[in-house]
């Protein structure tokens, strides 16, 4: 759900990086973090827990353009990928926009995935979310590793929704940050068929 802030003329809008523990939401966002312009971000703050931290960060990007003279803030989270965080993570998705779901291509992780993307839809549902209502992307991470599932397989057992999909090896930068420029487009097609 957008936040409007009128007397910056700011449109800021949240994207939720999900998916199972070590995965490769943090090395993405952080890739992401370093990236970006630094005038137009805020610093990246962490929520340390004992395995994953909660990492987040905004920025002004300069290339999605004005909705009717406002500029678009994007606020990045990434949620701890082990249920036992699961209060956490269903906070973090409180108030979203969009969500790209980090993905371990690794063979062995698979079912890890499944779980994962599960208990994303039920958060979402407990928020009151439709999932195939809201901007949603895949990132097939680790695309590197020997071990990694062909993406029709990932595509046959996690994205039943057809939402677009991006390969990635985040440790690298690599297919980082197509998942946010699409998400984001996303989103800002959203906004300009509302009314502010």
């Amino acid at each position: 759900m957008s936040f409007i802030n009128y007397n910056s003329k700011e449109i800021h809008c949240k994207i939720v990086y999900y998916g199972p523990s070590l995965g490769g939401k943090t090395t993405s966002l952080q890739w992401i973090y370093h990236k970006s312009n630094d005038q137009e971000k805020s610093d990246l703050m962490e929520l340390p827990t004992d395995v994953e931290r909660t990492l987040f960060f905004d920025f002004l990007p300069m290339d999605v353009g004005e909705i009717r003279g406002f500029k678009t803030r994007f606020h990045l989270y990434t949620v701890p990928g082990q249920v036992v965080y699961d209060a956490s993570r269903r906070l973090i998705l409180k108030g979203l926009d969009g969500v790209i779901f980090v993905a371990d291509s690794q063979a062995e992780r698979l079912d890890e995935n499944i779980q994962s993307l599960q208990n994303l839809e039920k958060n979402l549902e407990l928020q009151g979310y439709d999932i195939k209502e809201i901007p949603l992307v895949f990132q097939y991470n680790k695309r590197d590793l020997p071990n990694a599932l062909p993406v029709a397989e990932l595509r046959s057992s996690l994205n039943k929704y057809n939402a677009p999909e991006v390969e990635s090896t985040a440790r690298e930068g690599k297919g980082v940050f197509e998942p946010l420029k699409t998400c984001s487009k996303s989103i800002i097609t959203i906004l300009k068929g509302g009314s502010l």
